[in-house]
């Protein structure tokens, strides 16, 4: 049987609103709370607290439309992947789609790829915890920091996948909170009404008083959107939770029409913030970063503790949410056979243990290569897996072409979310994702990335083409 005819099944077997999965599969251990606030956290990553001084140095204010343009492409991503979810929620999410929309090759190609990408994540995040934990208690090597991080959060997958999500709750809602008191805080400091503020409160001034709004010319904001792309990964995990949730449908289809306001408010109105209470050049966003100097130009004591402990967060947040989503990559994979059938084994609790297990231990031996073998082996797998958010998106696009017909053939009454002036904007975000890919090829700093990521990609996608030869020459014998 095709697997188009296959969908209304798949979609079955990962459970109907207010339904358990099955008790040899998956178990529906998220509640709505939980996929809320996966949702929300899924856009605000530590790249945002971090990254963001670097794309405002290069771009100055203009960094403002790279913000917009990206988050632009992830509202058209995430809606198109939305239609799908939405119609048919799937551990897989869009791995799962694109094995029935493009072939098998498609879904054991991208499945692959995503898992690698956030194991290779793992490493990162453990390791810039364990910089900020070392800062406090020195007593501890870093190394012992990021062991134990590792530990506990491997721990709480492990346990079952609504501890996942109460961890997961209380991370994200630290940020959401930060935030939000970031950007209340400072919009009050920008217009001069916040008691106590050491800010000179100059409104909207320092977006144009430094040079323009264009200091670095018109081009630097694509050189912005290089610079803040990968700080969006990420948003795409709801898609992959809601196949554990209560109510999936409804999950994934509240997540979708809430992205706009979340990136909105998030990261355009905390960037603006930044921007508007200090003039973009001004030497202490890079210094201190953009967040800390923003904090102590209001004169709010103790910044940089602060934003560590929020950057703390976000760490664990990443950490705890990588392990959960390369793990249930791992378990659709091997349920449709393109990885050891043991990864799509779980225990009593609905827990697949053997996907988290190689999914921690290859997070494990990445941790050890960022220490023994920074430069070489760690930076071959970082740069090599540093283009994998931008395939992804890709292949959403060309798997929501396809899969768009055949939804309305097989469950059209569950096509309840539907991507805007289809095909159309569909073809113009997947040409956006291509242009990007491509003008990373003529930037120094990305050129690098891009080629090994495209390598690594090829290999991968070759292994799924040959495996699905092999599988179609079996069928005929």
């Amino acid at each position: 049987m095709s697997s188009q005819m296959n969908l209304v099944k798949e979609g079955e077997k990962t459970g109907e609103p207010g339904t358990s999965q099955s008790p040899a599969g998956l178990q529906a251990g998220l509640k709505n709370r939980h996929l809320s606030m996966i949702a929300i956290g899924g856009v605000i990553g530590a790249g945002l607290f971090v990254g963001s001084s670097g794309g405002i140095a290069a771009a100055g204010p203009a960094i403002l439309v790279s913000y917009v343009l990206v988050g632009a492409l992830v509202v058209f991503v995430m809606r198109m992947l939305g239609e799908m979810a939405a119609a048919s929620p799937n551990s897989g999410s869009f791995s799962a789609y694109a094995d029935r929309a493009l072939g098998r090759w498609a879904g054991f190609s991208i499945g692959w790829l995503y898992w690698f990408f956030w194991v290779v994540v793992l490493a990162v995040e453990a390791t810039a915890g364990a910089v900020i934990l070392e800062g406090w208690v020195p007593a501890v090597p870093q190394w012992a920091w990021a062991l134990i991080v590792m530990v506990v959060l491997t721990a709480t997958n492990l346990a079952s996948v609504s501890s996942y999500g109460e961890f997961e709750f209380w991370f994200a809602g630290i940020k959401v909170v930060a935030i939000g008191a970031f950007v209340v805080i400072g919009l009050l400091a920008v217009f001069g009404l916040l008691p106590g503020s050491d800010n000179p409160g100059a409104g909207f001034a320092h977006l144009t008083d430094a040079g323009g709004f264009f200091p670095m010319g018109a081009g630097a904001v694509l050189t912005g959107v290089l610079m803040v792309v990968f700080s969006f990964m990420g948003s795409e995990i709801v898609t992959l939770a809601a196949g554990e949730s209560e109510d999936p449908r409804r999950a994934v289809t509240k997540a979708t029409n809430s992205v706009i306001w979340r990136i909105a408010v998030f990261y355009l109105g905390s960037i603006l913030v930044v921007l508007t209470l200090l003039p973009w050049n001004d030497p202490s966003i890079v210094k201190k970063g953009s967040y800390v100097a923003a904090l102590d130009s209001i004169g709010i004591p103790h910044a940089g503790q602060i934003m560590n402990v929020i950057v703390l967060t976000a760490v664990l947040s990443c950490l705890n949410s990588g392990l959960y989503t390369a793990s249930r990559m791992a378990f659709s994979l091997g349920e449709r056979g393109d990885a050891p059938k043991a990864f799509a084994k779980v225990n009593a609790k609905g827990v697949p243990t053997a996907a988290i297990w190689a999914s921690v231990a290859f997070g494990f031996i990445a941790v050890y290569f960022n220490y023994a073998f920074k430069d070489t082996v760690f930076s071959f797998l970082l740069n090599s897996s540093g283009a994998v958010a931008l395939f992804v998106w890709l292949v959403i696009c060309f798997t929501q072409l396809r899969m768009r017909g055949i939804l309305m053939r097989e469950v059209p009454e569950k096509v309840t979310v539907r991507m805007w002036l289809f095909p159309y904007l569909t073809w113009a975000t997947a040409a956006m994702i291509v242009f990007v890919l491509g003008y990373m090829l003529f930037d120094d700093a990305n050129r690098k990335v891009v080629l090994l990521s495209v390598l690594v990609a090829a290999v991968v996608v070759a292994i799924g083409v040959a495996l699905q030869f092999s599988r179609r020459s079996a069928e005929r014998v």
